[in-house]
């Protein structure tokens, strides 16, 4: 007539087990998608950290070019004023040697003119 405690229990103990299996299944399923997205995450870690290798590389290029270019500039400037020195030295040469020749031409129609 009346239902046995014990079946009531064991159906109870089943129901409780099989809530416990959807929760573990549950679990594990989140954990699995937890362990697929850290996997996905280290893989882009891995590729930002390979791309940040190459950007050193060539950043470090680049700044090996600049100094490169920036000792050319010095010695460039340097040649420039060599060149803008030279240049004033002609100049003066040129300008010394235009005056010694008007003096010996004024020399030379001096002696012409009185010398007669």
């Amino acid at each position: 007539m009346f239902p046995r405690p014990e079946y009531d229990w064991e159906a109870h103990n089943r129901q409780v087990v099989l809530e416990g299996a959807a929760i573990l299944e549950r679990t594990g399923e989140s954990i699995a998608r937890s362990n697929e997205i850290a996997i996905e995450t280290e893989n882009v870690g891995n590729e930002v950290l390979s791309e940040l290798g190459e950007q050193r590389e060539a950043l470090l290029r680049t700044r090996s070019r600049l100094e490169n270019a920036n000792e050319q500039l010095s010695q460039t400037k340097a040649i420039l004023r060599k060149m803008g020195r030279n240049v004033i030295y002609n100049k003066l040469i040129l300008i010394l040697i235009i005056l010694i020749e008007i003096v010996i031409l004024i020399s030379l129609g001096y002696l012409k003119c009185f010398k007669k």
